[in-house]
Parts: C-alpha cells; sequence; structure tokens
C-alpha cells in the first residue's frame, strides 16, 4: 500500500464534498439537529401532571392534602370538579391525567382517628405514566399521614437509599449520552454509504479502475475525507452533550473520543461496504438507515432495557455495535469508568471496525461487470 495513492484518492474525495456544499452543510447540522430534536423530545421524567380536584369536605386539611400535591412539583391543578361526572369530562377530553376525589367526612375521620379514605382516579391510557404518577401519590399521601399521626414510632427496618451514578434521576443524563450512538450511526453509515455508488452512476467508476490504484488505498483514500466529517461530528456532539444538556461527564474525555472514534471507523467502513455492495445511492441510502439507525434506536439499549426484551431480540443485539458503544457512553459519562472496565466493548468494536473493513475490500471488485 502507497501512502502516495491514498492521499491523492482522499484530496479526490475532498474536492467532491467541497463541490456539494449542501451535503457538507447537512452533514454538520444534522447531529446538531437531531440532538436537539432527540435531547428535548424524548424524556422518561413525569412532572407537572395536570390534576383535577374534586373536594367535597372543603376543610383546612383537605385544602392541606392538595396543597401537598401541587407543592410536590410533580402535579399541577388543571382544575376544581363541583360534580362527580366533571372528573370524567376533564379524563375523556384529556386536560387531565389524574383525579383526586375527597369526600365530605375527610376530615372528621382523621380527627376522630378514623382511616380517611379518598379516590384516586389515574389516566392509564400511558401505562409508564400512570405508574410513576401513582408511585408519586403513594408516597406524598404517606408522609401527610405521617406529618398529621405525629408517630415517633422506630421501624424494626430502616432503610437508607443511596443511588449511585445518577443521584437526580434524571432520564435526561442516561438518555442523551446513549444518543451520541445513535447519531454516529446514522452520520458515519450515510456519510460513505454514497461514495462508490456515486462514482457508478456518474461513471468515473472506469477512470478509477484503470489506473494503478489497489482496492485497500482505495478504500482507504474515500474513508479519510468522512472519518475527518465525522470525528468533527463527533467532538460537536460531545460539548453539546456537556456544555448544553449538563450531563456530567465523570470519565476521562479523551478515552471517550479514541473509543468513540473505534465506533466511528466501524460505521464508515460498514457505509462503504453497503455502497460498494448497491452501487446505487438511492439503495446505498434506504440500506445504510435500515442497517444503522433502527438497531441502534431500538436495540442498542439507547432507551429500552435489553434486559426486558424477549430472549430472540436480545441474542440478536449483540450482533448489534451500537450496544456496545451505548454501554460504553454511559459507563464513561455516569460511572467515570476507565479502559480496565470497557475491554470487552473495545475489543469488540475493534473486531467489527476491521471486518467491516476488510468485507468492504473484499466487496469491491476492481473491474467492470
Amino acid at each position: 500500500m502507497k501512502l502516495l495513492r491514498v492521499k491523492a484518492i482522499a484530496k479526490k474525495e475532498l474536492i467532491q464534498i467541497r463541490r456539494d456544499p449542501l451535503s457538507l452543510a447537512m452533514a454538520f447540522l444534522m447531529p446538531v439537529i437531531l440532538l436537539f430534536i432527540f435531547g428535548y423530545a424524548i424524556t422518561l421524567d413525569v412532572d407537572n401532571l395536570s390534576t383535577v380536584v374534586y373536594n367535597r369536605d372543603r376543610s383546612s386539611l383537605s385544602r392541606e392534602f392538595i396543597r401537598e400535591f401541587k407543592e410536590s412539583g410533580y402535579f399541577s391543578i388543571a382544575g376544581y370538579a363541583n360534580r362527580n361526572d366533571e372528573i370524567d369530562e376533564y379524563l375523556d377530553s384529556g386536560k387531565a391525567k389524574v383525579a383526586i376525589s375527597i369526600p365530605e367526612d375527610f376530615s372528621k375521620n382523621i380527627k376522630t382517628g378514623r382511616d380517611a379514605k379518598i379516590q384516586i382516579i389515574v389516566d392509564g391510557s400511558n401505562s409508564n405514566t400512570a405508574t410513576i404518577a401513582l408511585g408519586y401519590i403513594t408516597g406524598i399521601s404517606d408522609l401527610y399521614a405521617g406529618r398529621l399521626s405525629g408517630s415517633r414510632i422506630t421501624p424494626l427496618v430502616e432503610a437508607r437509599t443511596r443511588v449511585w451514578y445518577n443521584p437526580e434521576l434524571k432520564s435526561r443524563n442516561f438518555i442523551i449520552p446513549g444518543l451520541i450512538a445513535v447519531i454516529m450511526s446514522i452520520i458515519a453509515a450515510l456519510l460513505t454509504s454514497l461514495t462508490i455508488a456515486r462514482e457508478w452512476e456518474r461513471g468515473t467508476m472506469e477512470q478509477l479502475i484503470s489506473t494503478p490504484v489497489k482496492t485497500p488505498e482505495l478504500i482507504l483514500g474515500k474513508l479519510i475525507p468522512y472519518f475527518i466529517i465525522g470525528f468533527i461530528d463527533m467532538i460537536i456532539s460531545i460539548l453539546i452533550v456537556i456544555y448544553l444538556f449538563n450531563v456530567p461527564l465523570k470519565g476521562n474525555i479523551f478515552l471517550l473520543i479514541t473509543l468513540s472514534s473505534i465506533f466511528l471507523f466501524g460505521g464508515l467502513s460498514m457505509g462503504i461496504l453497503i455502497s460498494a455492495i448497491t452501487k446505487s445511492q438511492i439503495v446505498a441510502c434506504q440500506v445504510s438507515l435500515i442497517v444503522s439507525y433502527l438497531p441502534a434506536l431500538l436495540l442498542s439499549g439507547f432507551m429500552f432495557s435489553i434486559f426486558n426484551m424477549p430472549r430472540p431480540l436480545q441474542i440478536i443485539t449483540y450482533i448489534i455495535p451500537a450496544r456496545y458503544f451505548v454501554a460504553m457512553l454511559k459507563g464513561i459519562f455516569l460511572k467515570g469508568n476507565t479502559l480496565s472496565y470497557l475491554l470487552l466493548e473495545t475489543l469488540l468494536l475493534s473486531v467489527f471496525g476491521a471486518l467491516a473493513f476488510a468485507l468492504a475490500i473484499k466487496k469491491f471488485k476492481k473491474r467492470i461487470e
């Protein structure tokens, strides 16, 4: 392999990239746009749940109970019902997700030491939101009941909970780092999936074939310019995650960049492989999205826990490179993992990159068929 030939192919590809400023702009804008869309749109945090209240007791105790919900930050009062059927109207129209119905004897039962019952109705159309809301309601009710009773009884078992790695339990902190894997999967595959197919469609591949450039030199020369673009995209994405979304980076940023580069090389090589097989820009674009975006989004553990998937899908995830990259990102961002903890993932991503590059060389035939 001669570096002079690789440099010549890379220079030719850079000239081609400069001639298409729209594609170049999209290459740099797409990560930013995707980060904004996914980063602000995807959240598993549940707060400001719209709540309708039907307070038939109208005492100071019932108002204090309602105030506990308002001040928690998890619930916002959407309105007050005067009749029981108004609750149905709020829930059916979507104006409220939770309804609190307080009976007339609420304060009387509390003062006489009897059980005070209330009715809670939760919109279960979104099961995740409903489950979290029920947990909030139970916690607020228990705290209110404990404060009223003034109980000083020491429990037989006292649990003291500590949350490691994401003490604030913000879904943004574990979702957004995984976004880097999804975005880099899309960018890497799209950037290179059109390179060889474009040469075939424009009829310039015959000129390359007639030169003494060898297949590895051609593949590497086409890959280098897009690696530089992808590397810049990666740095931009990391900076946005840290400084715009305020996701804490507990690990080493240089380790993060190095391991991300390994994943980027594998993704670019996969794009070259797709381009060499399809020989059509439209088909290459469609295949690259299916091969990169969907697995990275659904089967990488980015949002959906792999351990909750059916067993056959869990087995399939082992061949998804984004699975290992997502584990790396979350480990470095949230846990501060060092390379010793990520050796297996690093090895597997390195094997994927080498295999994809080797297959791209093998599948590209330097002849006209």
